[in-house]
């Protein structure tokens, strides 16, 4: 894989980047990676301590995934339709050299210090540890790969292992294979010639165990199977549990394999000690399938001449085709309801006809292929032309010049859709929670105000980004234009009986103005086009029924609880939608003259009662509305109540959770949405600038320590750095601020980064970025899974607008324009993701062009600041 010399072209085209474009702004190469006190170069090698926490997803979109630690071990095996945060089995791969002392070790190198004590089962022992193993291990990713490297003085060789699985933007269903492969490359160091063994074993760790406060007592029905160069570990489904029937094979293409399909059986250590013996013997058994198999090998025998190098694929294949997963309840779930009852089957004791199974999360795999030896075949067959162009993707994306921070940030982020955060059903529709629990998903429901941050997914996947709108608008939305913003899982229609979330519902008014231009596909934008402007008449009459052109009813938002009066998070969502919707309707050919009327209030509003001279903020009002009193809400809240004492504060100055006069950070994410969408400025962009600095002034924090949070203080804290959600440089802060004020969330981060890069202040945005990633060096955090409510949060995946913010990189679909509006100077390449293609784009002299590297991109013009421009050729 690709790593940076002192002088590769690569290191020296961002220091000219640091030079020319930054200097102005204060940056150097030195403070650019080491500003925030780190020892590691951002989108460089982890090595030492910075190994700790490393866990790289390998997997499909939407289809699971196993992840490879720093370290060359194997952790979070997540197959079965739910993550598994601490699934690590009893799988890994060996090395043998014959005639050497010392030279039988497993293929990892030191132990992580957090598998020795504290994690779940360490008091109980872990046999891998004691295995001999490297005893140096470094970690780099160019994602979708991550390659580690070993080295030890007692072995004559140096190793390389690659993990990667499928990733090729457009194309959701070669980067879904439920799938991974990992490439072992060894180096002979010496002037003589080798003869060594490699291996690769693991026990069934499909098979379901039945709780017990010992292990080892399991539901049966599970075997292993032989295949070609490889095996199969199986569990098949019991009666009532079709989410227990799952397959994972494990296999190669090496010649010359030998595959034991059956290791020693007896009793405590026995399979275990014997297959140490083979190993460091370099025997290869091969022993038959038979009952009672407790694991299975791969042997392959190696001649390495001197300083020859040679490279063996493990290739890995998972097939999990039912779950029980089934969330939400609507208006058609009565007659299955009264299936399942009949069938004594209820979420979790499910049973195994296919019209039961159906009523449960299914894959979309499932529908591909009939079972896991059909998708390995597949994997290895098209093994070369999967990855020529998953490389097409690596390195164009790498090949930008754009800051090492920013890289890092955006394809660290990029893990999210391999992990278990994100399903895709078996019709190809896309359902995500928000986050993971360590064994369960985490706020279910492709949350709109959530998602609505996630600027990755539109354009590398804009056809699956389409099916959210269309579970937005087509399935979530009642006749009255209330969305439920949490979708059913499978999808299907929603109650529609609780809130609406006006963040969520207005920015998905937007996002379908953005998916429209990327795709050009208007005759989509007519099929949505009468919910849409349904839902924005909804909105108007929920929570602007006075036609103040501002939010000012109470309104559910992504804090979890109800914003009183007009404020500057939602009321800019709302000019934003009402931006988009007349834009819309200008296309479809439809005339709405309200519209227009609320957005000239409202950016009246915005701009002189909602902004205090210096940043965006509240007016709270809770009497004169329309709703019920904050008493009488709060009994259909979520966890809001009014004790005593909180009645007293409801008397004195309001509603609970508020923000008021505070500096709130994502104050002017409308705006920001807004700007990614392609719809230029809503309001005034200096005052917007203005709020945006405030933030960066008041609210990013070097030094957490004498920070006080008493809530989800894990995301920072102490000596880390991070930007906080609000703070009230004027004074007035509520005795109970909105819920979650005093956290750092990674995605608010990126957000306010790339909106302060859109305006032109580059330096802020940067320092940002650094400090974020600064957290996640590996040392206590894993660098790919930024967290909030649950690991591989959706809301970090507003990374990928640092992309836009910096270079203003958008394709309009519907015109076939190049759009640019560069900050970083007029000569530069960048990656760049449209419906039917990929490749650079950018500036030469102030030129534009654009180099297509993979599919197709049908440009008709460029438009450069806002300059129609003819392309360079």
């Amino acid at each position: 894989m690709q790593q940076w010399s002192n002088n590769s072209p690569m290191k020296n085209t961002c220091i000219l980047f640091c030079l020319v474009v930054l200097m102005p702004f204060g940056c150097s190469e030195s403070n650019t990676r080491m500003s925030t006190g780190r020892t590691r170069s951002f989108n460089g090698e982890y090595t030492g301590e910075n190994l700790n926490r490393i866990s790289f997803p390998i997997g499909g979109l939407g289809a699971g995934m196993i992840c490879l630690d720093g370290n060359g071990a194997f952790s979070s095996v997540s197959v079965r339709n739910k993550p598994d945060v601490f699934n690590n089995p009893f799988m890994f791969a060996a090395f043998t050299v014959k005639g050497y002392k010392n030279a039988s070790k497993i293929l990892e190198g030191p132990v992580q210090n957090w598998k020795i004590y504290g994690s779940p089962g360490s008091a109980n022992g872990s046999e891998l540890l004691g295995c001999p193993r490297f005893e140096t291990a470094s970690f780099s990713a160019r994602f979708p790969f991550g390659t580690v490297h070993l080295a030890d003085p007692d072995m004559p060789v140096q190793v390389g292992i690659t993990g990667w699985s499928p990733f090729i933007p457009t194309d959701a269903d070669k980067s879904g294979l439920p799938a991974g492969v990992l490439e072992y490359t060894f180096t002979n160091t010496t002037r003589e010639e080798l003869s060594t063994v490699f291996s690769f074993h693991a026990e069934n760790f499909m098979r379901v165990e039945n709780p017990s406060e010992w292990g080892g007592d399991f539901v049966g029905g599970d075997t292993i199977m032989a295949m070609e160069n490889g095996f199969v570990l199986e569990q098949s489904c019991l009666p009532d549990k079709p989410q227990y029937k799952g397959s994972f094979a494990i296999y190669t293409d090496a010649p010359g394999a030998v595959t034991d399909y059956c290791w020693f059986r007896g009793g405590w250590f026995d399979s275990r000690t014997i297959l140490w013996k083979n190993i460091e013997t370099g025997s290869t058994p091969d022993n038959p399938a038979s009952a009672g198999s407790p694991g299975a090998s791969i042997y392959i025998p190696l001649i390495l001449g001197p300083k020859e190098s040679k490279t063996v694929r493990v290739f890995m294949a998972w097939y999990v085709p039912h779950s029980d997963l089934r969330i939400g309840s609507g208006p058609g779930d009565k007659a299955m309801d009264v299936l399942l009852a009949k069938a004594k089957c209820t979420p979790g004791s499910s049973c195994c006809s296919p019209e039961i199974t159906a009523a449960f999360y299914e894959p979309w795999y499932s529908g591909r292929f009939r079972d896991v030896r059909e998708v390995a075949q597949f994997w290895k067959t098209n093994y070369e032309a999967l990855r020529r162009e998953t490389m097409l993707f690596t390195d164009a994306f790498y090949s930008s010049d754009l800051p090492p921070e920013v890289l890092e940030a955006v394809s660290a982020n990029l893990g999210i859709l391999k992990s278990p955060t994100v399903l895709r059903q078996k019709n190809g529709s896309l359902w995500a929670w928000e986050g993971c629990h360590d064994k369960s998903g985490c706020c279910n429901g492709s949350c709109t105000h959530v998602w609505n941050y996630a600027q990755a997914v539109p354009h590398l996947f804009p056809k699956l980004e389409r099916t959210l709108r269309e579970t937005e608008f087509l399935v979530n939305q009642g006749p009255n234009g209330h969305q439920t913003f949490r979708a059913n899982l499978p999808i299907r229609r929603t109650a529609n009986d609780w809130y609406a979330a006006a963040d969520g519902q207005l920015g998905g008014i937007m996002k379908v103005y953005r998916d429209w231009r990327i795709s050009g596909d208007s005759g989509w934008l007519k099929k949505l086009w009468p919910s849409v402007r349904q839902s924005m008449d909804f909105c108007i009459a929920q929570w602007d029924p006075r036609h103040t052109g501002t939010i000012e009813e109470p309104h559910h938002n992504t804090y979890d609880i109800e914003f009183w009066g007009p404020e500057a998070l939602c009321t800019g969502f709302y000019l934003g939608a009402l931006t988009a919707a007349i834009k819309l309707s200008e296309a479809i050919g439809e005339d709405i003259s309200l519209y227009r009327e609320l957005l000239e209030n409202g950016r009246k509003q915005m701009e002189t009662g909602l902004y205090n001279g210096e940043y965006f903020m509240q007016n709270v009002k809770w009497k004169g509305l329309s709703a019920p009193s904050p008493v009488d809400m709060a009994r259909q809240s979520l966890n809001i109540s009014y004790s005593p004492e909180a009645l007293d504060i409801l008397e004195k100055e309001g509603p609970k959770y508020q923000y008021g006069d505070g500096c709130l950070s994502d104050g002017v994410l409308g705006e920001w949405i807004a700007r990614m969408c392609g719809m230029g400025n809503v309001i005034d962009d200096a005052k917007v600038q203005s709020h945006l600095l405030a933030v960066y002034k008041y609210n990013l924090k070097t030094d957490l320590s004498d920070h006080v949070n008493p809530q989800r203080a894990s995301y920072a804290f102490g000596n880390e750095g991070g930007l906080i959600l609000c703070s009230w440089p004027r004074g007035g802060q509520p005795v109970l601020p909105f819920v979650y004020s005093n956290e750092v969330w990674t995605g608010i981060e990126y957000q306010v980064a790339s909106h302060l890069m859109l305006t032109g202040h580059v330096k802020e945005g940067l320092e940002i970025v650094r400090v974020c990633r600064a957290r996640y060096d590996g040392r206590v955090r894993n660098p790919f899974d930024e967290y909030e409510c649950g690991h591989w949060y959706a809301r970090a995946m507003s990374s990928y607008g640092l992309i836009q913010g910096l270079t203003g990189l958008q394709y309009d679909a519907v015109t076939r324009t190049l759009i640019i509006d560069s900050k970083i100077g007029i000569d530069f390449r960048c990656f760049i993701a449209t419906e039917t293609g990929f490749g650079m784009a950018g500036l030469r002299r102030g030129k534009p062009f654009i180099d297509v590297r993979y599919g197709t991109v049908d440009v008709k013009s460029a438009l450069v600041s806002g300059q129609v421009m003819e392309l360079a050729h």
